[in-house]
Order: C-alpha cells, then sequence, then structure tokens
C-alpha cells in the first residue's frame, strides 16, 4: 500500500462532514401549536384568577399575618366548593394540603405552588391588586407569579369532581404561604408528607412554560419544562490586618487581598463546565426545528461541545450559567476613612451551584481559593441543587405525554431555567435581551454604543452609575412604546425583582419588536453578575 498524503490530509476532516451529513439528514420541524382558547372558558378561568389577586397575600420574611391568609383561604373555598367538600385539607400555620384518594396509593401525586406574592413597587399600568381583565390578560401580582397555577390546579380538580373522576392514584394539592422569603411553609408540608409515609411519582410545581423562540433563531412556541433548580450559597470573605496610617501604607492590606482574591476567581475560572444530559437533551430535542447552521452545532454536540464551552459563557451569560457553578461578588467593606487601612475588610459573594460540581465540592474550591490569600470564609447561607429530574423516566414522559394530548402539535424540552423576567408594573417582557455593560460602552462624542445604537433621550450609563452599582438603565426603543406609551424616562422597571429607574431611551434600529434589536435594556455590568449570579463580564446578554 503506497502512502498517500491527501487522504491522510482528509482524515480530520471526516468528523466535520459526519456532523454536516447528519444536520443535512435531520428532518426539519416546525412547531404547529397555536392556541385557541374557547372564550367563554377563558372568561371564566380569568374572573377565579382577578379574584384572587384581589385577595392581597404578600409576605414578608419572619412576619406572620394569619388573618391575610384567611381571607384568601375562605376565597378558595367559595370559587372551588367541590375541592373544599370532597378533598381532606390540612392547614398548617397557613400552608394547606389537599388530599384526594385515588384507585391506588403507591404512585401519588404532588401538585404544588404557592399562595404568597412579593410586595407591589413600582408604578403599576393596573393597580397591583385590582385583579383588572383587560387586553386579553389578567393583571396584579401574582397574576403569573404564581396564583395562576394555584388557580389551574384547584380548577382542574373542581372540574375532574363535577364530572365524577376517581384518579387513578392519590393526588395531594400543596401550597405554602411563605415561599417568597424561603420560609418554613414547603418544610412543613414535606414533613407532614413524610410523617404519613407519602413519597410522591410526581411532583409539579412552577418552572418552565410555553415559550416561544426559547432559543434566537427557532421559532415557535415550545413546552419548556424545568427539570432542576441550581444550589445557592451566600459567602461571606474576610481580610485582617494591623490597620495603620495610609500615610504609611503595607503591603497585601486587607482590600489589596480581596482584590487579588477576586482578580484570581475572574482571570482563573475555578469551576469545571460541562454539558449535563439535561442540557445536552434541550440543545438536542431543539436542534430539528432549528436553521442548518445552529442544527449543525446544537445537534452534534459530540463534536461541537468543546467549542461551545468556550463560547456559550462569552455570547450568553445565561447559556454559560448551564454548564458550571457561578459565582458573583455583590458586597465590600473596608474603612471608615479615606485615609486609614482598614484592619478588617469583607466581600460578599453569591453562588449558584451546578450538579456536576454542587454544594461541597464547590464550596470547597472557593475555600482553597481564599486560604491561598489569607481570607477567611464563612457561608452564610447555603443548600444544594434539586437533583435532576431523570428526563427518560416514566414521571417525564407522563408529563410529557399529557402535555401532547392538551396542547396538540407543542414540541416538550427539558430546561434550565436561569432567565430574568422584566416588568412594568404588572406587564412582563420576556424576550427582552439584557445587557451590562460599562460606561465606555458607548461613544457620546460620536452618539453610538458599541453595538451600534444611538441614543435619542437622555442619558447613557456613567462612570459614577457603573462604579456604585445604580439601579438605572437605558432601554431600546421597543420598552419606551409598549411598557411606557412613549414616555420612559424617570420610569422604573424590574428585572428580576430588582427595580431599575430608565435614564435613556436609543433610537430605533431593528423594526421595534419583540425579541428585536430594539426590545433592549442595558444596565451596570456590576448590577448584571448580580441579577444572573455569575462572577466576571465584559458583555453580558442573557434572556
Amino acid at each position: 500500500m503506497k502512502f498517500r498524503p491527501g487522504c491522510l490530509a482528509l482524515a480530520p476532516l471526516a468528523p466535520l462532514g459526519a456532523a454536516v451529513a447528519h444536520a443535512a439528514l435531520t428532518p426539519r420541524k416546525t412547531s404547529a401549536y397555536q392556541p385557541q382558547p374557547d372564550p367563554d372558558r377563558a372568561m371564566a378561568y380569568a374572573e377565579k384568577l382577578s379574584a384572587m389577586i384581589r385577595c392581597d397575600t404578600t409576605s414578608y420574611a419572619n412576619v406572620r399575618e394569619p388573618e391575610k391568609f384567611e381571607r384568601f383561604h375562605a376565597l378558595l373555598a367559595g370559587l372551588f366548593p367541590l375541592v373544599h367538600e370532597k378533598l381532606e385539607r390540612t392547614d398548617i400555620d397557613g400552608n394547606l394540603l389537599y388530599y384526594w384518594p385515588g384507585r391506588a396509593h403507591d404512585r401519588p401525586i404532588v401538585l404544588m405552588s404557592h399562595q404568597d406574592v412579593v410586595p407591589a413597587e413600582g408604578t403599576w399600568e393596573h393597580a397591583p391588586f385590582s385583579g383588572d381583565i383587560a387586553d386579553g390578560k389578567v393583571w396584579g401580582r401574582g397574576a403569573s407569579d404564581t396564583k395562576c397555577s394555584v388557580m389551574a390546579f384547584f380548577q382542574a380538580v373542581e372540574e375532574l369532581l363535577a364530572a365524577g373522576y376517581e384518579p387513578a392514584n392519590d393526588v395531594y394539592i400543596a401550597s405554602s404561604c411563605t415561599e417568597e422569603w424561603a420560609g418554613d411553609g414547603a418544610p412543613k408540608l414535606v414533613a407532614e408528607l413524610k410523617r404519613r409515609g407519602v413519597r410522591p411519582f410526581l411532583v409539579c410545581d412552577e418552572g418552565g412554560g410555553i415559550i416561544t423562540e426559547p432559543i434566537g433563531g427557532i421559532p415557535g412556541n415550545f413546552a419548556m419544562v424545568g427539570v432542576f433548580e441550581k444550589g445557592k450559597a451566600d459567602v461571606k470573605f474576610t481580610a485582617r490586618s494591623t490597620g495603620g496610617h495610609a500615610s504609611a501604607p503595607t503591603a497585601n492590606t486587607p482590600i489589596a487581598r480581596l482584590s487579588a482574591f477576586v482578580t484570581d476567581v475572574e482571570k482563573h475560572a475555578p469551576f469545571r463546565k460541562k454539558f449535563l444530559p439535561e442540557v445536552t437533551a434541550m440543545f438536542t430535542r431543539l436542534a430539528p426545528y432549528a436553521p442548518f447552521g445552529l442544527r449543525l452545532v446544537m445537534g452534534n454536540l459530540w463534536l461541537f461541545a468543546p467549542l461551545m464551552k468556550v463560547v456559550l459563557p462569552r455570547v450568553s451569560a445565561q447559556a454559560g450559567a448551564m454548564l458550571r457553578t457561578t459565582i458573583a461578588f455583590t458586597m465590600q467593606s473596608g474603612s471608615d476613612a479615606y485615609n486609614v487601612l482598614p484592619q478588617e475588610a469583607t466581600l460578599g459573594a453569591n453562588m449558584r451551584f451546578i450538579p456536576h460540581q454542587g454544594e461541597q465540592e464547590s464550596l470547597a474550591i472557593i475555600r482553597r481559593l481564599a486560604e491561598k490569600h489569607g481570607l477567611e470564609m464563612e457561608v452564610v447561607h447555603t443548600n444544594d441543587y434539586s437533583e435532576p429530574v431523570d428526563i427518560h423516566g416514566e414521571a417525564f414522559c407522563q408529563v410529557e405525554r399529557v402535555i401532547g394530548e392538551t396542547f396538540p402539535g407543542l414540541p416538550v424540552s427539558p430546561y434550565v431555567m436561569t432567565q430574568g423576567v422584566v416588568r412594568e408594573g404588572s406587564e412582563e417582557f420576556t424576550r427582552t435581551s439584557i445587557y451590562g455593560v460599562s460606561e465606555f460602552f458607548y461613544d457620546a462624542r460620536r452618539n453610538q454604543a458599541m453595538s451600534g445604537e444611538t441614543l435619542a433621550k437622555g442619558r447613557f450609563l456613567s462612570y459614577i452609575d457603573v462604579s456604585r452599582y445604580q439601579n438605572v438603565c437605558v432601554v431600546g426603543s421597543y420598552l419606551e412604546q409598549n411598557a411606557f406609551g412613549g414616555d420612559a424616562l424617570g420610569k422604573t422597571l424590574t428585572i428580576k425583582g430588582t427595580p431599575f429607574t430608565v435614564i435613556g431611551v436609543l433610537a430605533e434600529k431593528a423594526d421595534n419588536s419583540e425579541g428585536s434589536g430594539d426590545d433592549v435594556i442595558f444596565l451596570p455590568y456590576g448590577n448584571a453578575m448580580r441579577l444572573n449570579g455569575t462572577g466576571s463580564v465584559d458583555l453580558y446578554l442573557f434572556n
């Protein structure tokens, strides 16, 4: 056999050729589902949800207001009489558990959703507890988080009871009144289920939903089912010294050591990136719905995963957060005077644990780095990730099957939720692209941002805004028109529950439609890190 260099040179191209062939041969799919609601039924549901919103169930950390939730419980009894007549009801300090006996008891289902809502702040187009029904929507605090699912669970059981239905297995409805501040409501319900010896076959809680264009470039509606939740920790780092006067500074002062630690973490990311099976499955399931270029990459992670591990975190903080544990440095303190070296300086951080590097391993990694820089580390609060759902298991397949029967033509995909919802009053904007940038992103002399936008009103972010983590933002023309009726300056919107004041409006750049280049927000990059639980940023895009 003769040595033929040409064949050898082509050998490395074989995997790429296989990937191209796979993408080309993958049948192109489209999401055919379009909602077609029954007007009378939809209005009946809207009126029940409206009544629930009008009952204020705002909760505050460690504040007990039983009368508030007693009113809500009385309302539930009036709206869903068969549920309260036929099901066994248990009230544990305002947290509700309903039991619906089935023909069998070995595979119980738990339908879980909370009663309480966060405080209503800022300016609302419709009063936060009005429950107004207008423009095809129900308006008010809790409409989406999450009295809608409380209503849906109760309404489903109410209708099935009216039809004389007997479930194949036991069903429990669980609803806490302390979820918004991570109180003890849900743990009390779990303890009661354990006391009864209940081991759920399936638990349905908030997370995911029917999302339009879940990844840019993939059109249509998709049922994105949340399958795990990252763990979380608040961590405090402390550097100590003998202090001193700024006129004679020593080396390695507390702030210098904290700064070196932060730089070390951000320049040499300590956490391992990995495509979890659930994330891989999301890309694989969505690939057939994508145009060829996206389909080539998403459908061939066996080849492109190493490249995607590098590219995704740089393009999208949300996507990067799906691949690894993250840490965001959010708080800092030192001396009370400019001319005094602190004896103690502290740094606060928020961590989010990924399943392949959970709570203990991630904390151990960051502790070793802290000790390397002479820092003490205190874990203020921590909880580990939830175990991922078996996306090939019977429970997930049952959910998938029911979604297909209920919403014909709607594709289903596992989903890891890391995005923030933008709100103005009670209006939600879920396709807005949010960029965290520095003041250098905008050139005032040319009135142009690095990405081409120009300023139409107000001003852009300043050094003070960025350095002091001011909760201010600049919005695109789409939000100016659709969220604020053409008058955005000085108004407030919220991102992941954090209010931001609009200081500038961009000129129209694209077609001024939802999800376009005009549906954008720019905010200080440090605020973006805090919102998204990510440690470093040049340009953040998460949506």
